[in-house]
């Protein structure tokens, strides 16, 4: 064990490439780890390999963060179905993938020091450090927030610093942090930061209108228990089905939104985020719950949803109650089996057809068209159903 050893987690963008030279300097050997969960074509990932190195890094891994991301997040988010505050998709959460990564990686190096480029403006600070707090007695450093205290401009700060030792910046780095992974890709900076329309430039997978094809498309998804386990009568596991799907719904616009949210430390947070896979997905899967799910399950679930969404964003991933909400969740997959058809003509995505065993189809009647009840039992339940309001209405009109 060398106690000048830290581990950092890595993505290759400006702030994690600031970090290298920053902890060298400070004295410490750097050993960097990249978590792939699933955002980076070869190119790319060859890319961040190859900053790491240029950046002299004592050591660097890239481990394959894309099956743990599905079973970790994607399945009980699914089935949660409720984005943070009714829109966005969570496309942070691998962030806690990526803590374990470096954790693992620390423990191989046997250090207890592990370094993130989270800035002490944004949440992804508070998700790393708790759950890292949660894995353990670890130091933490975090460089980005150390600067912060003498520069106001961090990021052209960092793009200096780099440029003075030799090493240069991308020149999409320069205008917006973009973050992209299995689930999709968000984009903040430059104009999004001031609430104005989002420029040419930020745009990730998602297709401008024009180039949207002119054929719809139509895709069938099935679930066993509430998980995507077939793509179009394919099975496939579910870190590929969701980039399946990803590489499907993206030139058709689908996921695409700009999106402002109360943060965890109080500030208004702006994003451009893009989500085609998982947000057909979630359509898929909410037509097929709204079949087979009982009128009380499908009122009450969304309030486990969105405390379950609460403590992912805000950075309680290893907090007890969110093992406790989802064991509620995964209880109520029970009979989510089925197939969906979704179909986009561009932009939106919708559940055209479900195909289940388990639809509550009443077998004597069908809404708006027919019933195996008569007049007087509907009068009744109605009288009866609307009893408290009625009086109310008799005795104080």
């Amino acid at each position: 064990m060398s106690s000048n050893d830290i581990v950092l987690a890595f993505s290759g963008g400006l702030d994690t490439s600031f970090c290298i030279p920053y902890l060298q300097e400070q004295g410490y050997a750097v050993h960097t780890v990249f978590a792939d969960t699933g955002g980076v074509d070869a190119e790319e990932r060859a890319y961040i390999e190859g900053r790491a190195a240029e950046l002299g890094v004592a050591s660097h891994v890239t481990v394959d963060g894309g099956p743990a991301i599905w079973e970790g997040f994607v399945k009980p988010f699914v089935w949660a179905g409720e984005g943070y505050q009714g829109q966005y998709p969570l496309l942070v959460s691998d962030r806690y993938l990526i803590v374990d990564a470096a954790l693992k990686r620390a423990g191989e190096l046997g250090t207890r020091h592990i370094a993130h480029g989270c800035t002490g403006m944004g949440n992804d600070q508070v998700r790393f450090d708790l759950a890292i707090k949660a894995s353990g007695d670890y130091r933490i450093v975090a460089p980005i927030r150390e600067i912060q205290k003498q520069h106001t401009q961090t990021r052209a700060y960092e793009q200096k610093y780099l440029e003075e030792r030799g090493f240069g910046v991308r020149s999409k780095q320069k205008q917006y942090t973009i973050n992209e992974n299995l689930l999709g890709v968000t984009m903040s900076g430059a104009e999004i930061d001031k609430w104005e329309a989002p420029g040419a430039g930020a745009r990730g997978w998602c297709a401008p209108r024009s180039a949207w094809p002119e054929q719809p498309l139509l895709v069938k998804v099935a679930f066993r228990h509430g998980e995507a386990v077939e793509l179009d009568g394919k099975p496939m596991e579910g870190a590929a089905l969701l980039a399946k799907l990803n590489t499907m719904f993206a030139p058709y616009g689908v996921g695409r939104g700009v999106y402002t949210g109360d943060t965890v430390i109080g500030l208004k947070g702006r994003i451009v985020y893009e989500a085609p896979g998982l947000v057909a997905l979630l359509a898929a899967h909410r037509a097929l719950e709204e079949a087979v799910l009982s009128k009380q399950q499908n009122r009450f679930k969304p309030e486990v949803a969105r405390k379950w969404v609460e403590l992912v964003y805000e950075g309680f991933f290893h907090d007890p109650l969110k093992t406790d909400l989802e064991a509620f969740l995964a209880s109520s997959q029970a009979t989510v089996n089925g197939t969906v058809t979704l179909r986009t003509p561009g932009g939106r995505v919708e559940a055209v057809a479900v195909e289940s065993p388990h639809i509550l189809n009443a077998k004597g009647a069908t809404y708006a068209q027919s019933a195996d009840w008569g007049v007087e039992e509907a009068e009744g339940f109605i009288k009866l159903f609307g009893m408290s309001s009625t009086l109310w209405a008799e005795i104080n009109r």
